[in-house]
């Protein structure tokens, strides 16, 4: 497939060589089996998800979720913060293409078919890439308020898109969503604190830091000192409290959604309870969810739906 990556965007080069906008737009067959195949490959976490969707938002599925994981890419595997926005302001010119019913790149071709059957806003996908070009020029943020900003648009959309899916469109929905989204997001900042430093960023509200005089080069040297694990305790309880807020969720949608959605914040608790079995001491060691403890929430799942 040949691209234009070498246009004048060298960022292309640290991404897999399919990431790259052909010259050719592809066949919507050929498009659909690009975004199956990046879907099914990437994570196993996604697979498993699928496995309680009806079968024919599968490929709609697929579609949305390729999108995130190449938008996702060109803004944390790039390593150099001008060469992502640059590859983002493409992303988004196809974007632009998609909704106008040009694009080149397969991702695109297969979500204009889904952008059409579920009449979704176009900033549902352009909040996104708002939020991955904030990461290349935020690296800190003040207050809460401030993250929860972020969250707004690296978090929510993601939920709103699968409730689009699914038939939703209520801003009540969307908000309870919201909650379950922002948890998630949440969870993985508290859970990758030493791994996000490493690449220069801090999720940890600066005021939180302040507040139970944490400082910032106890974060550099990975010193878990009883004010950290106060810190980190607080923020635990604070996640698992968006996460409550957002269960009623489960209540107003369809079975196979319910499950879906059950499994995945489940899952992110599951996060906050590593954290806090180890302590809550997380610089250094990132606190992961056992094999053992995944196969139970899927089987827990899966159990759900044939009840």
């Amino acid at each position: 497939m040949s691209s234009i990556a070498s246009n004048g965007l060298s960022g292309w080069s640290a991404l897999p060589p399919e990431y790259a906008i052909p010259t050719v737009a592809p066949s919507l067959a050929e498009a659909r089996q690009y975004c199956r195949k990046l879907a099914t490959s990437h994570y196993e976490n996604f697979s498993v998800a699928t496995w309680f969707l009806p079968k024919r938002l599968r490929q709609h599925f697929y579609n949305v979720y390729a999108y995130c994981r190449i938008s996702d890419d060109l803004g944390d595997e790039v390593g150099d913060p001008g060469a992502s926005l640059q590859l983002l302001g493409a992303w988004q010119q196809e974007l632009e293409a998609c909704y106008a019913g040009s694009p080149k790149h397969p991702v695109f071709v297969a979500l204009s078919e889904t952008v059409q059957a579920f009449e979704i806003p176009k900033h549902e996908f352009s909040d996104l890439l708002t939020a991955f070009r904030q990461d290349q020029t935020v690296t800190r943020y003040k207050s809460f308020d401030d993250l929860l900003g972020y969250c707004k648009n690296s978090a929510n959309p993601v939920g709103h898109l699968v409730l689009y899916l699914c038939g939703y469109k209520d801003s009540e929905r969307q908000l309870l969503s919201d909650f379950t989204c922002t948890a998630l997001q949440l969870a993985n900042f508290w859970q990758d604190v030493s791994v996000d430093y490493a690449k220069c960023r801090i999720y940890l509200p600066l005021e939180d830091l302040h507040r139970f005089a944490v400082s910032e080069d106890d974060i550099a040297h990975r010193r878990n000192t009883s004010a950290f694990v106060e810190m980190m305790k607080f923020e635990v309880e604070r996640a698992r409290e968006w996460f409550r807020q957002g269960l009623p969720l489960i209540q107003k949608v369809s079975r196979e959604l319910a499950v879906d959605i059950e499994l995945f914040s489940r899952g992110g608790q599951e996060i906050l309870n590593a954290i806090e079995a180890q302590g809550f001491a997380v610089l250094g060691r990132r606190p992961v969810i056992s094999k053992p403890r995944k196969l139970a929430l899927v089987a827990r799942a899966a159990l759900g739906k044939l009840v």
